[in-house]
Formats: structure tokens, C-alpha cells, sequence
């Protein structure tokens, strides 16, 4: 595959350049009622020096624009533990339907029972699906359901007279935000290393395991991809000792159907239901982070949880609640599309969601593990984690595959993560993508394979198709070019 030649760079002409003096996108008729006096002059933003374009011009530009993104309805995303999978169109349409779309969070509960119907459907269909007994839609992202659950662990270890647990064990292989979530919780952090296959080290969660542990935080399947095989017998050590095991459900595509996080002795969990249950995942949100629960723990969850008493649906505070997590009731919209989402496939159809995602990443791994090394040589879950250390021979990295892969047409999947992972490459293909998908995609991964071989300087000055190629990452992270401003002399 040649370089090809560098299409223009969009970024070298803004708005700001094409704006010309006198230029409008509409032409007004002529006022018709009484002109209003501006502000005073200390509130007019003269600075701001908006650009002056004609309506063709601002179309085209930002058409232009958009043909230079790359999203799930353009291609294939294969973002590893981020479940950047398509979604079906017609949940999105079901959550802009007028009776939801137009709620009010102030109204009264007697005009929102159709809302507060499905909010409690969708209460039992999570417990349900994780094995566990209550849950709550508060959180409004899978790092604040990770918070809400240290939050209601805490509290539940208080009124037992346990405030001496001050310590969260974190497996190596877990999210990256169980960590940053135990710290903010204000417990100590204490990481428990994998062994040889991937798997928590038992020798060393034994030796972390004692009377000052509150939870240990496991990640399932883990960010390598694999299932815990003991996870029985980790459940059964750490209630031996009073400790209780908190589940991240973000990966539970892997799972639905399948296996139960109750079932295999968690006591908490949450679930990212813009990942798994179709709310397009991406663009800085909205999220959705419910959490669910055994029964103990049910009396600490936040406020609101729906009920139902004779006179209909209603909104309740738990007993011991940890309080409310954010505004009024969790993101709704989210809500809605996941219910759709449940309806609309059923409990055969979330079995087959699960079977489609681990099918699809151990094609992937069968695929390319000839041309990129397998850190865990095993059958993977939902994602599948290679390393570029191989090509690393010939200089080129991981992160120069990654930008070879924009020449092919793809998004890159991430990079150097899960750190326990030299030059690692964890690709998700999910349980959306077809056959010819990845096809396309690992012969892309193998034919860079076989370019880092024979012309590794090819890869390592990738992309060469793409707008913009490399940059300065160090100057933009430090010194970052936020906002346009005039040049020296430029009078347009």
C-alpha cells in the first residue's frame, strides 16, 4: 500500500481565515417592531470577532468537517474495553418519542407513571441479569457507579463498627478507574499482581487478604480479556474474612445470558449501560452507571430508588441511603434505550449478544497471533490482547501500528493498555461486527505486520493519509492552542 499523497490540512483554514467583511448566511426583512437598546458596553464581547461567512461557505465547512470523523456509522471501532459497538437507530428514536423526550423532573409523579414504570421494569431486569437483588439507575456514569458503590460500601462497613477496613485491593489487570475511584473514597489502595496466565495471583490476594480489607474490586472478565477461573474461590476467601467483593460490570457484554455476577458471590456491582445496553458509547456522553446489589448492601443505595405501593409508582430513599450521586433521577434517555434495548432482544437475544462478542474476539486472536506476540495464549472473553513487541526489532512501535492502521481506513484500537502489557494493542470487536468487518480489519493488522518487516520507515511515519499526521504531543498536552486569535497585521 503506497503513502499516497497528504490531503490538505482542514485545521489550516477556519472559519476565522475564510471570513470575509460584509458577509452574511441570511438576509433579514426589514424590523418590524421596536428596535432595543444594546447592553451597556462593559457587557458587549467585541473581542470575540466572529466570522463572516455566506451560508453555502459555513455549510460546506462544516460538512467538510464531519466527512473527517470517524464514527461506529462509519466504520469499524475497535476499542478495547470501551464497547464502542454499533447501536440500533430505532432505540434512539424511542427515546426522543414526546413522552419521554419532554418530561419534566419537577412534574407530578402522577403525570410520569409510564416513566416510572419503565424505570422499575428496568430495576428488576438488571437484578435479574446480574444474579443480585435491588439496584439503583442514579449514577450517571460507570466511574460514578464505581464512586456510589465504594460510597455504599463504606457507609455499610460503618454501621457494622468496621471503620477499621481502610484498604481496597485492586488487581493489575482492572480498570484503570477502580483505583482513582477506592483513593477518592478515601480508602488506601493495594494492587494484587496477575500470574503467569493472566489471572489474579491467589498467593498474593491471600497474603494482601486480612481484617483491614474492605473490598477487593475486580474487574470480570479483566482488561486483558480472560475470565477468572477462581473467582469461586476468591468470593469464598474474602467473606471468610468480612470483606466484601465489588464487581466492575463494564465488560458484561462478555457475559449476558451466560453467567451471573451473584451467582458467583458478588456482593456489588456496576454496569455501563452506554456500553452494553445500546446507547451509543462515545463524544463525552451521556453515561449511565447503574448499580446492583445483594441484599445487604440494598438499604444503602442512592436516592431515588422506584417503588410501587397501591396508589401506583413511586420514588423512595433506602433506608440507610448514601443520599443522592447527582440531579433528580440518572440519565433518562439513556435509560429508555437500554429498556428498548431488553425488550427488543429478550433473554435468548442478550445470550446471543454474548456468544457474537467472545466469537468475534477469538476470531480476531486466531487471526493475528502468528504476526503479533500473545502475552496470554489462551481463549479470551469479550477482547483480545496482543503486543507489538515483536516489531519492536525493527523499531517500530505499537503506537506507530496504531497510525498505520487511519492509512487502512480504520480507528485505531488502544494502545499500551492494560499496562501489565509491554507495546500492548487490545482490540474489542464486539458482538455488532460481521465476518467481512473483521476481515478487513486483520488483514489491515497483517499487512502492517509484514510492512514493519520489509518497510518498517513506512510505518513508523504513518499516517500518511490523513489530514493531519503527527503531532507535537508533548507541546500540545503543555501548551495547547485553545482558541483562535488575530495575527500580527491581518486586517481580514
Amino acid at each position: 500500500m503506497s503513502s499516497g499523497p497528504r490531503q490538505p490540512d482542514i485545521g489550516a483554514r477556519l472559519t476565522f481565515d475564510l471570513s470575509k467583511p460584509g458577509r452574511m448566511a441570511c438576509s433579514l426583512p426589514p424590523c418590524d417592531v421596536p428596535a432595543t437598546e444594546l447592553p451597556p458596553p462593559q457587557f458587549l464581547r467585541r473581542e470575540l470577532n466572529l466570522p463572516e461567512l455566506s451560508q453555502v461557505d459555513i455549510v460546506r465547512y462544516f460538512l467538510a468537517l464531519s466527512r473527517l470523523n470517524y464514527g461506529v456509522d462509519s466504520g469499524f471501532y475497535p476499542l478495547g474495553s470501551c464497547t464502542m459497538k454499533y447501536n440500533p437507530k430505532v432505540h434512539d428514536e424511542l427515546a426522543c418519542l414526546p413522552g419521554f423526550a419532554r418530561l419534566h423532573p419537577h412534574q407530578p409523579l402522577e403525570t410520569v407513571q409510564g416513566a416510572l414504570a419503565l424505570m422499575y421494569d428496568l430495576q428488576r431486569w438488571l437484578a435479574e441479569i446480574t444474579g443480585l437483588d435491588a439496584a439503583s439507575l442514579a449514577p450517571a456514569a460507570g466511574a460514578q457507579g464505581e464512586l456510589t458503590g465504594i460510597l455504599m460500601i463504606k457507609a455499610y462497613l460503618a454501621d457494622r463498627g468496621e471503620e477499621g477496613r481502610r484498604r481496597v485491593l485492586v488487581p493489575d489487570s482492572a480498570h484503570g478507574t477502580n483505583p482513582a475511584t477506592a483513593a477518592m473514597g478515601g480508602f488506601e489502595v493495594v494492587t494484587v499482581a496477575s500470574d503467569s496466565q493472566g489471572n489474579t495471583d491467589m498467593q498474593a490476594l491471600a497474603s494482601a487478604l486480612d481484617d483491614g480489607v474492605a473490598a477487593l474490586m475486580l474487574t470480570l472478565p479483566n482488561t486483558l480479556g480472560l475470565f477468572e477461573p477462581n473467582i469461586g474461590r476468591i468470593a469464598e476467601m474474602l467473606h471468610r474474612k468480612g470483606t466484601l467483593l465489588y464487581g466492575d460490570g463494564a465488560n458484561l457484554n462478555a457475559l449476558l445470558g451466560r453467567a451471573r455476577f451473584g451467582d458467583m458471590g458478588f456482593d456489588i456491582v456496576h454496569l455501563n449501560m452506554h456500553k452494553t445496553f445500546s446507547t451509543p458509547h462515545g463524544g463525552g456522553g451521556p453515561g449511565s452507571g447503574p448499580v446492583v446489589v445483594k441484599g445487604h448492601l440494598a438499604p444503602y443505595l442512592p436516592t431515588p430508588v422506584v417503588g410501587k405501593d397501591d396508589g401506583g409508582f413511586v420514588l423512595a430513599t433506602p433506608e440507610h441511603s448514601i443520599g443522592r450521586v447527582g440531579l433528580f433521577y440518572g440519565h433518562f434517555g439513556v435509560l429508555v434505550r437500554a429498556y428498548a434495548y431488553l425488550r427488543t432482544l429478550g433473554a435468548e437475544g442478550l445470550r446471543q449478544v454474548s456468544e457474537n462478542a467472545v466469537i468475534n474476539a477469538n476470531y480476531v486472536l486466531a487471526r493475528l497471533r502468528r504476526a503479533y506476540h500473545l502475552p496470554y495464549d489462551r481463549r479470551c472473553m469479550h477482547e483480545a490482547v496482543f503486543s507489538g513487541s515483536r516489531q519492536r526489532a525493527k523499531g517500530v512501535r505499537t503506537w506507530d501500528i496504531a497510525k498505520r492502521l487511519i492509512d487502512y481506513g480504520f480507528h485505531p484500537p488502544t494502545v499500551y493498555f492494560p499496562l501489565i502489557v509491554d507495546e500492548a494493542l487490545m482490540i474489542e470487536p464486539t458482538e455488532t461486527e460481521s465476518k467481512e468487518a473483521l476481515d478487513a480489519f486483520c488483514d489491515a493488522l497483517l499487512a502492517i505486520a509484514r510492512e514493519a518487516q520489509e518497510e518498517p520507515q513506512l510505518v513508523k511515519e504513518a499516517p500518511h493519509t490523513a489530514p493531519i499526521g503527527r503531532l507535537d504531543e508533548a507541546t500540545a498536552a503543555r501548551w495547547p492552542v485553545l482558541r483562535w486569535r488575530r495575527e500580527a497585521g491581518d486586517e481580514s
